[in-house]
């Protein structure tokens, strides 16, 4: 059980991968300014750290992320406050997208709003088979603006639209056939499946991951032109560095590539 002094944000360090687990369970996680400020803290820790390699977002109690804390939200109507907030929140979301590390979201329950916000801008996500995902803002007559702009870069338009009209939830599966996330397993099966996924991103290219990741966000916002022609500066570059090197060599070796830093 939790108590008002416990960390919002809890961290572990296992092997190359970091867990940072939300944890406010009875306010379902909620992303609280004080949340916020937490999470992103974790994230600048983590960004510049090299033995971090993998990074999962995951949350303590029945709920993922029930999104921002309404009852803050109410006893705090300003527009500093409330801009401040959502800005915060933006930053946060930017940050995952920054990380030069892959990032995994781990999820179970509920994710709405800005919870539903934090899954899609997570790399990736795995899903329990119980896991329901809403842009419920619409019902409180608030249009879920700032989650629009993660969930309609994961999502196809009409799917994202009926998300943000309707605020009805979606159950695992269909965020699965959606893109919202890229697996869905028994809740028993949550951690070992995360783990899976993160395995498979540590017998990786470090360097390579990161430079592709920065890449890929890069060029998804770009006209084709412009994106084939960053596109052609990196693989250029990344086929002229030394993993590059390694990995081709041990094709052509039939062995198994060591990379930088293993």
């Amino acid at each position: 059980m939790t108590t008002p002094n416990d960390p919002f944000v809890l961290r572990n360090d296992a092997g190359g991968v970091t867990s940072l687990t939300l944890n406010r369970p009875r306010q379902f996680n909620a992303l609280s300014m004080e949340m916020l400020d937490a999470l992103q803290a974790a994230l600048s820790a983590v960004a510049d750290d090299p033995a971090v390699r993998v990074v999962v977002i995951g949350a303590h109690g029945k709920a993922y992320c029930a999104g921002h804390d309404l009852k803050e939200m109410l006893a705090n109507r300003t527009q500093e406050f409330i801009g401040g907030l959502f800005a915060r929140c933006c930053e946060v979301m930017m940050s995952i997208t920054r990380l030069p590390q892959p990032v995994i979201a781990r999820v179970h329950g509920i994710a709405t709003a800005a919870g539903c916000q934090l899954v899609a801008s997570c790399d990736l996500a795995v899903a329990s088979s119980d896991a329901r995902f809403a842009t419920s803002g619409i019902n409180f007559g608030l249009f879920c603006s700032t989650p629009g702009v993660a969930v309609s870069r994961n999502v196809a338009r009409k799917q994202a639209l009926e998300m943000l009209m309707t605020g009805e939830f979606i159950d695992a599966s269909t965020a699965l056939a959606w893109g919202l996330v890229n697996r869905v397993v028994p809740p028993e099966q949550l951690d070992s499946a995360v783990r899976e996924l993160a395995d498979v991103l540590l017998s990786k290219p470090q360097a390579v991951l990161a430079a592709g990741k920065k890449f890929f966000y890069q060029q998804i916002e770009m006209n084709m032109e412009s994106a084939y022609r960053l596109a052609t500066e990196v693989i250029t570059s990344n086929m002229l560095g030394p993993d590059a090197l390694e990995g081709v060599s041990a094709f052509a070796e039939k062995r198994k590539p060591q990379w930088k830093g293993e």
